[in-house]
């Protein structure tokens, strides 16, 4: 069987662990689990289990009520948080597969389209206009 390997989004801190580490009382972070502001994981035995990243959240959602801050309005915050996240993971997975696209293709930046068909074009080379349509390539030439 793999190793399962531990991120900061698996859960494996009991709920008095989490309190601790988050400077909170227990009665608390069950509060929070209730309004669905902060929700941990989950035993089969329906056991809490907390992450890293949920104890930085406790900790957040800590400081912004200390400042003033709204429960509704933290809740909104941690969403937004958490929506950026996942945006920056998609943006790293695309950026990626640009990279490997690119790397799959050197050199043919710039086409034309002719009546023979689309052909790669050598940089540098002059197009006769009036006979081929040039398509720009805005990453330019190495």
């Amino acid at each position: 069987m793999a190793e399962r390997g531990i991120d900061a989004d698996t859960p494996v801190f009991a709920i008095a662990v989490a309190a601790e580490l988050a400077g909170m009382h227990p009665q608390t972070l069950r509060q929070y689990d209730r309004i669905g502001l902060v929700v941990p994981g989950r035993t089969s035995g329906g056991s809490r289990r907390y992450s890293t990243r949920n104890i930085e959240q406790l900790r957040e959602v800590a400081q912004l009520s200390s400042e003033g801050v709204s429960l509704p309005a933290i809740a909104r915050v941690l969403d937004l948080e958490d929506e950026n996240r996942m945006l920056r993971g998609t943006v790293a997975q695309l950026e990626a597969a640009l990279r490997a696209e690119r790397e799959n293709r050197p050199g043919v930046r710039v086409f034309a389209a002719g009546s023979t068909g689309v052909v790669p074009m050598p940089s540098g080379r002059r197009i006769r206009r009036a006979t081929e349509v040039v398509l720009w390539d805005p990453r330019g030439s190495d």
